[in-house]
This record gives structure tokens, C-alpha cells and sequence, in this order.
């Protein structure tokens, strides 16, 4: 899987990341802090890494910032692209269970490395419900990106 990675922070855990993924065999993209002389503003490192989910040229990404907050609505605010912000594996699990979530988001502060290949596993493992409700959430939430949301 071609998956975007994103931090505004060289931390040793953005780094662990990009470990663990290139570990489960993922091709990984690296943007902010972790590509040198980008751009590492968690705005604009968070847009890149989204911007590459919603053009194609990346299955998923992940976005990193000190609380994980501002990567997240970074990335959310790109069309197409569902963040999460998951600070354990029930949540990343969820994420991508009944929000089809394509973006994982991090928090540099509270993600330890045990922690962080916890909720990898679970991100990865996780499948999108076809469950009917959870479906139309999905196709209300791109309705919403496409600007055609019914009140």
C-alpha cells in the first residue's frame, strides 16, 4: 500500500512510523519534518500527505502533529479525505470500521511506540461496515465535501 506520512515535528516516534510502515512492507511518502527541506508546518504538511489520499496517488495517509488535533482538521478539510484522530486501537479500529476512514492522525505527545503499533495493527486491519447505516454516514460526509448535503 502507498501510504503518505506527514509530521510537523522530527520526533522519534514520526520516525518509529515510518519505520513500522516501511516494516509491514507499505511504500511510504514523507512530507514535513521527515522530508528534508520541506515545508514542516503541520498545516501545510498535513494538506500535502491528505492531497495525496484524495488525488489517487496514495491509498491512505497518515498525519502527525504535537496533539494530533491541527494535522487532523488540516487534512479533513481536503476533499474526499476522512481523518481520525485515534489515540488508541478501539478508535482506529472504528475509524475505519463505521467512518471508512482514510487518514489516520496522530498525536506526537501520547503515541509511544507500543501504542503506536497497537492502533497500526488495528488501522490496518480494520475493514469499512456494510453496514447500511454506516454507509450513508459515509455518502452524507462526501455529499457534504461535494457541497450537496440535504439539511
Amino acid at each position: 500500500m502507498r501510504i503518505s506520512v506527514s509530521s510537523d515535528m522530527d520526533e522519534p516516534v514520526a520516525r518509529l512510523l515510518v519505520e513500522e510502515l516501511r516494516g509491514r512492507g507499505h511504500e511510504v511518502r514523507a512530507h514535513g519534518a521527515l522530508s528534508p527541506g520541506a515545508d514542516a508546518r503541520w498545516a501545510v504538511c498535513s494538506e500535502r500527505a491528505a492531497r495525496e489520499v484524495a488525488d489517487g496517488t496514495a491509498d491512505q495517509a497518515v498525519v502527525c502533529c504535537w496533539t494530533g488535533t491541527g494535522a487532523s482538521i488540516a487534512a479533513n478539510k481536503v476533499p474526499g479525505v476522512r481523518a481520525a484522530l485515534c489515540t488508541d486501537a478501539y478508535t482506529a479500529d472504528g475509524a475505519r470500521r463505521w467512518n471508512d476512514a482514510n487518514v489516520l492522525a496522530l498525536s506526537l505527545r501520547l503515541t509511544s511506540g507500543p501504542l503506536l503499533g497497537e492502533i497500526l495493527d488495528a488501522w490496518f486491519a480494520g475493514t469499512p461496515s456494510e453496514d447500511a447505516e454506516d454507509r450513508d454516514g459515509v455518502t452524507r460526509v462526501r455529499r457534504l465535501d461535494e457541497g450537496r448535503a440535504a439539511p
